[in-house]
């Protein structure tokens, strides 16, 4: 089977040769203490080398180019310190919000997942109507800055691609909180609903349109949406909100999907998804990531409860990871009838933290391979 083929038939209940092998890995600060620990500093794909170190010896799946997408704001925000404070400092990120940060993390570590970054938010630029004016004009569907210059000839190419191709874009409730800040947006509900509709609307068509310009370019094998919408035990609005305000935008996005052949739709919330998890499938939702331990996500109870509606990506509690030994065993032992049962890549269920060792990591990564018939 190629990489592409083995991927979709792990998600959608076929019957792959082996379950593809996707460990994780570490951010900044993991990858450093591995380093100390013996992990070589010239690696660069970390999960392969921990594959070779376990003893695996089957050939490494090769990626392969994605095609281009950029819904992010054009033009940004410049980055910039606005003042230090000794161990923290005031600065703007790319998307326009005010905030605190560590003094040992550069202004660059809010645009991408470098590592782990707690933030203190002062003020987001979207506070009212007039902000709202303002930000739409950073987002014009049409501007050439959002796809390859050869997107045609590169859609040719990637038709005959052996690797899966993943497209990710924010939900409305991801975006509306990039732009609002998470406070803004709960009491902006309340307080002005007509300009949060008015906003999720705008952002359901900005992504329409963006959709329908790179569908006719390359299908892709999955679309993927970050919302990030839950704590450790509930969402962050209640199931009826998400129905009334954010269900229509799924909807819309999966009838573009579906018609242009996308096989997987896939959505990424940390926290406690149990009560959203049925709202997703009446979307047209087929697979959900990163389903966290701590928050009081049992992959094995949303099997029993929700059948084949769900694939799930990761599930492979973080905590367990860093005791190793008999505990990992124990929890790969868990999440076992889920991987026989098909429909799901187990996973770390988020970026490998830093009190993971790395011996510990290559022990995963061999009980992982084992289990997903890669040793």
């Amino acid at each position: 089977m190629t990489a592409r083929e083995r991927y979709q038939a792990a998600l959608l209940f076929g019957r792959p040769d082996r379950i593809p092998l996707s460990p994780g890995s570490g951010r900044e600060s993991t990858r450093k203490r591995w380093r100390a620990e013996g992990l070589p500093p010239e690696v660069k794909d970390i999960p392969e080398y921990a594959y070779r170190q376990a003893g695996g010896r089957l050939e490494w799946p090769k990626g392969g180019p994605g095609f281009r997408f950029n819904e992010r704001m054009i033009p940004q925000f410049e980055e910039k310190v606005i003042e230090r404070r000794g161990d923290s400092q005031i600065v703007q990120d790319w998307k326009g919000n005010i905030c605190e940060i560590g003094s040992e993390f550069g202004v660059e570590y809010l645009r991408s997942a470098i590592d782990f970054v707690t933030r203190r938010w002062i003020k987001c630029p979207v506070e009212n109507r007039q902000d709202w004016q303002e930000m739409k004009r950073r987002y014009n569907p049409d501007d050439p800055a959002r796809f390859p210059r050869d997107a045609e000839a590169l859609g040719r190419t990637l038709a005959k691609r052996e690797h899966p191709i993943t497209i990710s874009f924010p939900g409305p409730f991801w975006q509306l909180r990039e732009w609002t800040g998470f406070e803004g947006l709960c009491t902006m509900i309340y307080d002005d609903r007509a300009l949060v509709e008015e906003m999720i609307r705008f952002w359901e068509e900005f992504i329409c349109r963006l959709l329908e310009k790179l569908l006719g370019w390359c299908v892709v094998d999955e679309a993927h949406l970050s919302e990030d919408m839950a704590y450790k035990s509930f969402s962050m609005i209640s199931p009826r909100m998400t129905r009334e305000l954010l269900l229509p935008s799924y909807r819309r996005w999966g009838d573009i999907l579906r018609k242009a052949g996308v096989p997987i739709y896939g959505m990424d919330s940390d926290g406690f998804i149990g009560e959203l998890i049925p709202i997703w499938i009446d979307a047209g939702i087929n697979v959900c990531d990163p389903i966290e331990v701590a928050a009081g996500n049992d992959i094995v109870a949303f099997r029993k409860e929700f059948g084949r509606n769900m694939a799930y990506r990761g599930g492979v509690d973080k905590r367990a990871i860093a005791k190793g030994g008999r505990v990992i065993e124990a929890e790969m032992k868990r999440i076992e009838p889920v991987a026989r049962d098909g429909g799901y890549i187990p996973s770390c269920d988020h970026g490998v933290p830093s009190d993971v060792a790395w011996k510990d990591y290559v022990r995963y990564v061999g009980l992982l391979a084992r289990m997903t018939g890669w040793m």
